[in-house]
């Protein structure tokens, strides 16, 4: 039948994305790892929508899981469709750059993975097939990655850098998967009837996991490993020791594998300082991530529902709620100026982007997970029944926990989302009256717009995943403008990247471009050609032009005034006449959004200062120097402004204390040295990122 043709090859698209996802990705290519899952995911999906469409096409029949459950994720992305078009950005919030984790397009693709599982995965032979295939893809990314540890280099494949470089994600959320997989195998293990053999080699895979989890050595790890290990430990406890054997079962075995995986685990969390280090140094592994505290993250969430209480700001707008409300504690650091686009963990990022509305969506959906969750763990202690749906929800539950604890990325998400729907397919196929049916050729008027509603979902389907490799393309373009060796090729990548996919990223490295091309011109000194003074009036046009499109795209990401401030302040330093003004202004709109970031107040001084404004320019850096009084730059720049107003000895002050903060400093040696001289030998200032990123 035809039907059922269509629907295996739905099948088959639907098991490639969750089985490749943790090992897909495109070598050789200069496509990030991330945006290549992406490409993976967004293709197989689509593909397997469309034939499962046209299957319905043949056979006339929709079957829906009934389930609460289901009902609330669409609760979900509903709160994030509304919040991103009441953002201010709203292309920011519906997409992101490609496809950005907690857009509301990433949220669609989430919530129909979801839905597509649990219709095509609800039979129990193709749900064992997908899991099975997830713990080969497992044991593969964890052989390629152990090869890693040891020949780095020739495993590079083009893309990968450092040791802890991986094709999962970042080395926590490799460390994290590590621990899914043991949960995953342990599960198997203790309660499924597998021949001996299997079981055994799950064991090694247990022992490879345990392993590849010391050498990540991330706390996070071992605490929620150890929970869920226990979790089975008891389950199993409970299931074959609380009832009597009966004559001719099995007999009863303790539970070795999920009691070692506890032992283990509590050793590494009790002596995690000692024991924890000694794989992780012995190979040679630095792994420094920097994030968000979860207390931070939950006061700047206090802070943004305070504002915005119940929309919030918009999906995927974390960054702009970090630069406003960030801790000025974080300016005593050395990522004072680090940009974070995720909180501590996926779903606290969500509650302080989408507002209270969002938070009580996922409080909704959690709760009935958890409920029904709960109903399906006791129902296989008592009926021995139903091994397949329990995995399915350990499975997803513990890819949500880590998802709250830590900004998995895309995979361990969007693998919870796919698990969960298993588990609502597999619950909803095994109780009576658990799904809906409709049939809709035998009613001509309902055929029609039933057929209707389809094909638009076909189009659409394929629509998107035609857009997402257009905008694919255009992040091969931004890579080879980042590796351009010259400038016109930096000219010609970078705006065939933007006639693909604009978006602010993009056009502040456009405008960086131009800046570059700007500065080159007038390096040829004062003997420039008419056709030279031309270039130079159009590249500064580019430049003005491509940071205005980046404000005009997302105004509340202070980034692109600080690039739009950069533009004006080196054409103000050329000498042309307002455009001091203007970046000033551009300067303290970038100041409003990101009020904690001293960075941003050096800058302001400094276009005072070359502006010949001694007053503006004191009292600005004064304010830098009040938000992070160890900032070397400040007080160097200071120190130039009291020289400059004939306060030699106020600038030898300044001088010497930043001196004291970086006493091996030759150029600041050298700059005290010249003023306590009485040279005007400048010392070099313009180390200060703001404005270039």
């Amino acid at each position: 039948m035809l039907s059922n043709i269509f629907d295996r090859i739905s099948f088959w698209s639907l098991f490639v994305v969750i089985v490749l996802l943790p090992i897909f990705f495109l070598p050789f290519t200069q496509i990030p790892i991330e945006t290549s899952k992406g490409l993976l995911f967004v293709m197989g999906l689509a593909i397997s929508i469309i034939f499962w469409i046209a299957a319905r096409f043949s056979d006339g029949k929709i079957n829906l899981p009934k389930s609460w459950l289901l009902l609330s994720a669409f609760g979900v992305l509903l709160v994030f469709l509304i919040s991103a078009l009441f953002s201010s950005a709203l292309q920011v919030s519906l997409f992101g750059i490609m496809l950005d984790v907690g857009t509301f397009y990433f949220m669609l693709g989430a919530f129909l993975l979801m839905l597509l599982s649990s219709i095509v995965l609800k039979d129990i032979k193709n749900a064992k097939t997908v899991f099975w295939g997830i713990i080969i893809s497992s044991a593969v990314l964890f052989l390629f990655q152990s090869l890693r540890l040891f020949m780095p280099d020739l495993l590079s494949l083009g893309i990968l850098g450092g040791k802890t470089d991986n094709i999962l994600g970042s080395w926590n959320a490799l460390g994290l998967f590590t621990g899914f997989s043991t949960i995953m195998s342990l599960f198997i293990v203790e309660f499924f009837s597998v021949p001996k053999g299997i079981k055994w080699l799950l064991g090694v895979l247990i022992a490879f996991s345990v392993v590849l989890s010391a050498v990540v050595n991330f706390p996070l790890i071992w605490e929620i490993l150890g929970i869920f290990a226990l979790i089975i430990f008891i389950y199993k406890i409970s299931f074959s020791f609380g009832r009597k054997q009966e004559e001719g079962s099995e007999k009863k075995h303790f539970p070795a594998f999920s009691f070692a995986v506890v032992m283990v685990s509590l050793l590494f969390f009790m002596s995690g300082q000692f024991i924890g280090e000694l794989l992780p140094n012995s190979l040679n592994l630095s792994n420094i991530e920097i994030r968000p505290s979860f207390g931070a993250t939950m006061s700047i969430t206090g802070k943004a529902l305070m504002k915005d209480p119940i929309l919030g700001v918009g999906p995927n707008k974390f960054g702009e709620v970090w630069a406003m409300h960030k801790p000025q504690v974080i300016n005593a650091t050395q990522f004072w100026d680090t940009s974070f686009n995720s909180g501590s963990g996926l779903l606290p990022t969500f509650a302080s982007t989408t507002g209270s509305l969002g938070i009580l969506a996922w409080l909704t959906f959690f709760i009935l997970f958890i409920m029904i969750g709960a109903k399906s763990l006791f129902a296989s202690i008592k009926n021995n029944m139903n091994w397949e749906v329990v995995v399915f929800f350990v499975a997803s539950l513990y890819l949500f926990v880590s998802s709250f604890f830590y900004s998995t990325g895309e995979v361990m998400f969007l693998l919870a989302f796919a698990f969960t729907g298993i588990f609502i397919g597999l619950s909803s196929a095994g109780r009576s009256n658990g799904e809906i049916s409709m049939s809709f050729l035998d009613d001509p008027r309902k055929s029609f717009f039933s057929i209707f509603f389809l094909v638009i979902l076909m189009i659409i389907s394929a629509a998107v995943g035609f857009k997402y490799v257009e905008r694919l393309a255009s992040v091969t373009y931004f890579g080879k403008t980042l590796s351009a060796s010259t400038i016109p090729m930096a000219e010609d990548s970078i705006t065939k990247a933007i006639s693909l996919h604009q978006n602010d990223l993009y056009l502040r490295t456009y405008t960086q471009v131009y800046l570059t091309k700007i500065n080159s011109i007038v390096t040829k000194g004062s003997a420039l050609s008419e056709t030279d003074k031309a270039d130079l009036q159009t590249s500064f046009d580019q430049a003005v032009n491509g940071a205005q499109l980046a404000v005009a795209y997302n105004s509340e990401n202070y980034l692109n005034y600080n690039s739009l401030g950069a533009v004006y302040n080196t054409v103000g330093l050329l000498g042309v006449k307002g455009t001091y003004d203007k970046a000033i202004e551009a300067y303290k709109t970038a100041s409003t959004l990101n009020p904690l970031n001293p960075g941003i107040k050096l800058a302001t001084a400094r276009v005072y200062f070359a502006d010949g404004k001694i007053k503006e320019a004191k009292d600005f850096v004064k304010e830098a120097l009040s938000l992070k009084p160890d900032y070397i730059e400040a007080l160097i720049t200071i120190s130039q402004i009291e020289k400059s107003d004939g306060n030699n000895t106020v600038a030898i002050s300044y001088a010497e204390t930043a001196l004291s903060l970086a006493p091996d400093s030759q150029d600041l040696i050298q700059y005290v040295n010249s003023l306590k001289g009485g040279s005007s030998t400048p010392s070099t200032t313009n180390n200060d990122k703001t404005g270039q990123q």
